[in-house]
């Protein structure tokens, strides 16, 4: 039994596309199914290697909460061979899904009675959303909450929808910005640490989840460091450079670290005096 688990990892499921439509000129929103019946079994914060016959695999977060059904969402930004297959998807067609893989948020751990603030740039609110989902179904279990999004344009937003409905929440503090302002953006403008020093944070109670792009890293986490939170309750995804998802190809390896099997969810103490981690 074991000896049939470990090849497991390596065979693709069938999953069926249940809707999928545009978010952004590059994004495109996918909800699917897997044809066995049996729900995906993900953490927030995990990830999928989703394949097209013919093309390619490549590894994509799930950017629903186990919470919210047996179904399961992706995000897929058009960059490349596998993803710009899966923009040609509609509903019906069927994939090959792998996982899920890496490791979650810590949603039912460091998290619980805590004060939650989840920071989140650009593409960072796709894996980002499972957690937000998943708190604000779990809502008893945890403290304050706060949402943070930053994208570059208004154009660029995602879930916009969704954040609004966040936002007219009672029990949720959400704040957005934009890079660059325009005639379709009249909140706040400026990079995302525009928006911490707009919140009261309790450091002894608080954890931090942080996801985005690279360059934005460092400058959040110092501010969230000038704030006195401890570098042990800041949470990071790092996704970049992920391949293969089970440790093998090397693609992800960051020192002794392969991000694929050791996250892409890390404390960022753990990573911290890693080289090319952040």
């Amino acid at each position: 039994m074991s000896a049939q688990k470990a090849t497991d990892i390596y065979l693709p499921e069938q999953a069926t596309v249940l809707r999928a439509e545009p978010m952004t000129k590059m994004e495109r929103f996918f909800e699917l199914k897997m044809n066995s019946g049996k729900p995906l079994g993900h953490m927030p914060g995990q990830f999928v290697e989703v394949s097209i016959p013919g093309v390619g695999e490549a590894p994509i977060s799930v950017s629903s909460s186990p919470t919210r059904g047996d179904s399961f969402d992706l995000v897929v930004r058009n960059v490349g061979n596998v993803s710009g297959a899966m923009h040609k998807l509609e509903t019906v067609e069927r994939v090959g899904i792998r996982g899920p893989f890496g490791t979650s948020f810590p949603v039912d751990g460091e998290m619980k009675g805590k004060d939650v603030v989840f920071i989140c740039g650009g593409l960072g609110l796709v894996p980002v959303r499972s957690a937000i989902q998943y708190v604000l179904d779990n809502r008893e279990d945890y403290g304050r909450v706060v949402i943070l999004v930053g994208t570059k344009t208004a154009s660029d937003r995602l879930f916009s929808g969704e954040i609004e409905q966040w936002r007219a929440s009672q029990n949720i503090t959400v704040l957005e910005t934009v890079d660059h302002r325009d005639e379709h953006w009249s909140g706040i403008e400026g990079v995302i640490t525009t928006l911490i020093p707009l919140v009261k944070l309790n450091p002894s109670s608080t954890v931090a989840i942080v996801c985005g792009p690279p360059i934005m890293y460092k400058f959040v986490i110092v501010e969230l460091m000038r704030r006195k939170l401890p570098t042990g309750s800041i949470y990071v995804s790092l996704e970049r450079r992920m391949k293969c998802g089970v440790g093998k190809c090397g693609h992800c390896q960051i020192n002794n670290v392969y991000v694929c099997k050791c996250g892409p969810v890390f404390r960022f103490c753990d990573v911290d005096n890693l080289e090319e981690a952040i």
